[in-house]
C-alpha cells in the first residue's frame, strides 16, 4: 500500500464587515476574513495539505486570486474539487490533522460541525477529522485580532 503525508497553511487578515466562515461553516463575529474567495483558513490550508501530499502544487495554482471564476467562491467548493484531482489519481483520505490560531472568536463549540462538513466532503468520518485551536497569548497579528492562520496534515492512501 501507497501512503502520502502532506501539509498546508493558510493566513488571512481579519477586518470588520466581512463574514468569518471557518472549516465551512459561519462563524458569529464582529470581524471576517478578506480573501478572494470567503478566505475560509482552514479548508484553505486541507487543499494545500492535500495538493502537496501529491505534489500537485498549491491551492493558488488551481484556483487562482486573480481569476473571476473563483472570487467569492464558498471554499467548500474549492475543497471539493481539490479531492476530486486527488481521487482521480487513486488516492483516498486516511485523517486530517488541523490547528487554528486566533484570539477570538472561540470555536471549541463549532468543531464538531467543521468536522462533519469537512468529512462529508473528504469521504470519511468526523472521527478522522481533527480540528484544533490555539491562541498566541495575545502576541502577534493574531493575538492582536488583525488576522488569523490553520495549518493541516493529511495522510493519503492509494487505493
Amino acid at each position: 500500500m501507497s501512503y502520502r503525508i502532506g501539509s498546508g497553511v493558510d493566513f488571512h487578515q481579519l477586518v470588520h464587515g466581512r463574514e468569518l466562515w471557518i472549516g465551512g461553516i459561519k462563524i458569529p463575529h464582529h470581524k471576517g476574513a478578506v480573501g478572494h474567495s470567503d478566505a475560509d483558513v482552514l479548508l484553505h490550508a486541507i487543499c494545500d495539505a492535500l495538493l502537496g501530499a501529491l505534489a500537485l502544487g498549491d491551492i493558488g495554482k488551481h484556483f487562482p486570486n486573480n481569476d473571476d471564476n473563483y472570487k467569492n467562491i464558498d471554499s467548500k467548493i474549492l475543497l471539493s474539487k481539490t479531492y476530486e484531482l486527488i481521487k482521480a489519481r487513486s488516492y483516498r483520505v486516511v485523517n486530517v490533522d488541523s490547528t487554528l490560531c486566533l484570539e477570538e472568536p472561540k470555536i471549541i463549540s463549532f468543531v464538531p460541525q467543521m468536522q462533519s462538513v469537512i468529512a462529508s466532503i473528504l469521504e470519511v468520518t468526523s472521527e478522522d477529522v481533527s480540528v484544533k485551536a490555539t491562541t498566541t497569548e495575545t502576541m502577534g497579528f493574531a493575538g492582536r485580532e488583525e488576522g488569523l492562520f490553520a495549518s493541516a496534515t493529511v495522510l493519503l492512501c492509494k487505493v
